[in-house]
């Protein structure tokens, strides 16, 4: 006796599932209109969205950040100024190297004093955050805001004097600049090369924010980084410049004890001695100062290996490089999206109306 196994309902087959298909192609083409229409409104929102979107422009500057390991010749002379006692500052801090010199050019700090950078805007000199307000448009919104009224980011003030809710405004724009518009990357882990990357609707500030900001941050490492090498310099310059004023003396004091004892007795040796010291003192002197002066001329070599951390290669230059979303796009975008909108709602309908 064969037995049939139980069918079960609730399994379509695949010409049930034919069938049903060209149920939901008729209903569709029974509602065309709708779909042509939803879709040319999508096409025309996405001409005018073409029109009302402005231009990005994007201001690329590149630059190789200099390996502190190639020494070259210098490593001898430092082994030797070594071993007189003086350091020089030769190590390089972290902070400067690999992926964390990217991350400090997007630092707030870093940004901030950029943004307080001025430039000569069409014979007028501003800053860098006053042409970021302007391009944004932020002043029609607070004129409403008498807190905001007159807040004003002008040339060479000092940062210490601004207000709290100036250094609030300087964040927002720090932070917008940082998350929307800079790119600092190293293209290539083998290659030393870095590249700035500023987008903005407005071709200059692009370029400037760019160029800016790779400037701040060499600056930066000079006065930082080199610090202990300049201040080594310093003290040895001051030292050389004391040794060469007891040389000088020292020497006058053997002329005038040389023209005491003129003619002297030949007998009478201790008048001679005033002369005998002032001659041991040129001496200690000269060997003190020569020594000094060789000391003093490392520390300058050692300051110029120091000072140079960021060689630009390319700079923005202008015209710059601009996207804009094209005609072509947004009709095309707009009607992909108005038709698969009108099917979306269609479908969905239909549902609903089985469901009830």
């Amino acid at each position: 006796m064969v037995t049939k196994e139980p069918i079960n309902k609730d399994e379509i087959s695949l010409k049930e599932l034919i069938e049903r298909g060209k149920e939901w192609y008729v209903y569709l083409l029974s509602q065309w209109k709708i779909i042509v229409l939803v879709g040319f409104s999508g096409a025309a929102l996405g001409l005018a969205y073409s029109f009302m979107n402005k231009p990005v422009y994007t201001a690329t500057l590149s630059f190789v950040v200099e390996d502190e390991k190639s020494g070259g010749g210098l490593s001898g002379a430092l082994g030797l100024a070594s071993s007189f006692g003086f350091d020089f500052g030769g190590s390089g801090g972290n902070v400067f190297s690999g992926a964390n010199l990217t991350e400090f050019f997007k630092s707030r700090k870093m940004v901030e004093q950029t943004l307080l950078t001025s430039v000569n805007l069409k014979g007028k000199v501003m800053t860098l955050a006053e042409m970021y307000i302007q391009n944004a448009k932020w002043r029609k919104d607070w004129e409403k805001e008498p807190k905001f009224a007159n807040i004003q980011f002008l040339p060479n003030v000092d940062r210490k004097n601004y207000t709290r809710v100036q250094d609030s405004v300087l964040g927002v724009i720090s932070a917008n600049l940082t998350k929307f518009n800079l790119l600092v990357a190293q293209k290539d882990k083998k290659i030393g090369i870095i590249s700035i990357e500023m987008n903005s609707g407005s071709e200059l500030f692009a370029k400037y924010f760019a160029e800016a900001l790779a400037k701040e941050v060499s600056d930066f490492y000079i006065a930082t980084k080199s610090e202990k090498a300049r201040a080594n310099m310093d003290i040895l310059v001051r030292q050389t410049d004391s040794i060469r004023g007891e040389l000088n003396g020292a020497i006058t004091g053997v002329a005038v004890a040389n023209d005491n004892t003129f003619n002297l007795n030949p007998s009478l040796n201790v008048r001679r001695t005033p002369s005998a010291r002032r001659q041991v003192d040129v001496q200690a002197n000269t060997a003190i100062l020569t020594e000094l002066v060789k000391q003093t001329e490392l520390a300058k070599v050692t300051l110029r290996k120091e000072t140079p951390l960021i060689q630009v290669i390319d700079r923005p230059i202008l015209p710059l490089a601009k996207e804009r979303f094209g005609k072509a796009k947004g009709i095309l975008l707009g009607s992909f999206l108005g038709f698969f909108l009108a099917i979306f709602i269609i479908i969905n309908k239909k549902i609903l109306t089985y469901l009830k």
